[in-house]
C-alpha cells in the first residue's frame, strides 16, 4: 500500500505533534539517572549524558521539515504551536514555557534554513536544519529549564544522533519523490 503525499504529511504531522509532549514527559520521568530537582538523564555518547528528552526532539526536527515538505509553511508552524500546547499536560509549568520557547525559536531558526535548500537538496536541507534547530533548542532549553548549559554537549551530541539516523531515510524519500513526479507543498 502506497500513501498518498497528503497522507505521509499528516503521519509526519501526528509523530511531530507528540514528540514535543513526549519529550518533556521523558525528562522528568524516565532516564538512567534522574538529578534531584533536575532532569532525568541518558547516556549519548561514553561518557556524555543528556536530559532524557533530546532523542525526541532530534525526531521532531527531522519530522517537522518532512511536514513541512508534504503539508506546507503553514502547517509545520501550526505544529510547533500545538506540540509545545500539548506539552503543557505533560510536565510542569516551568518546562513547558522553556520547552515553548526554545523550540519555537529553534523551528524558526531551523525553518530558515531549510526552506531555502529543500527543493533542490533535500537530504543537505534536513541535516543543515537540524544542526542548526537542535543548537539552538539546546542553548534555549537548558538555560531557560535549568539555569545552566551543563548539559549543552549531551544536548547537541544526542540530537544530532536522530538528525543522522534519519538522514538515509530522507534520501529515500527524496529518490522517491523524484521518480513518482511529486513536488515539495
Amino acid at each position: 500500500m502506497t500513501l498518498t503525499p497528503r497522507a505521509e504529511g499528516v503521519l509526519a504531522l501526528i509523530g511531530f505533534g507528540l514528540c514535543i509532549p513526549a519529550a518533556n514527559w521523558l525528562i522528568g520521568n524516565a532516564g538512567t539517572v534522574c538529578v534531584p530537582d533536575g532532569p532525568c538523564l541518558v547516556p549519548v555518547a561514553p561518557g556524555l549524558m543528556a536530559p532524557s528528552g533530546v532523542l525526541m526532539i532530534g525526531l521532531a526536527l527531522v519530522l517537522r521539515d518532512l511536514v513541512q515538505r508534504r503539508l506546507g509553511l503553514g502547517f509545520a508552524a501550526g505544529a510547533v504551536l500545538a506540540g509545545a500546547a500539548l506539552s503543557a499536560f505533560v510536565a510542569p509549568p516551568a518546562l513547558v514555557v522553556a520547552s515553548a520557547v526554545a523550540f519555537l525559536l529553534s523551528e524558526f531558526a531551523d525553518l530558515a534554513v531549510y526552506t531555502p535548500l529543500q527543493r533542490r537538496r533535500l537530504v543537505l536541507a534536513v541535516a543543515a536544519s537540524g544542526a542548526v534547530g537542535l543548537v539552538v533548542d539546546s542553548v534555549v532549553f537548558l538555560w531557560l529549564a535549568f539555569g545552566s548549559l551543563d548539559y549543552l554537549a549531551g544536548q547537541v551530541v544526542g540530537k544530532a544522533w536522530m538528525v543522522a539516523l534519519s538522514l538515509p531515510l530522507v534520501a529515500l524519500l527524496r529518490r522517491r519523490d523524484e521518480r513518482r513526479g511529486i513536488q515539495p507543498a
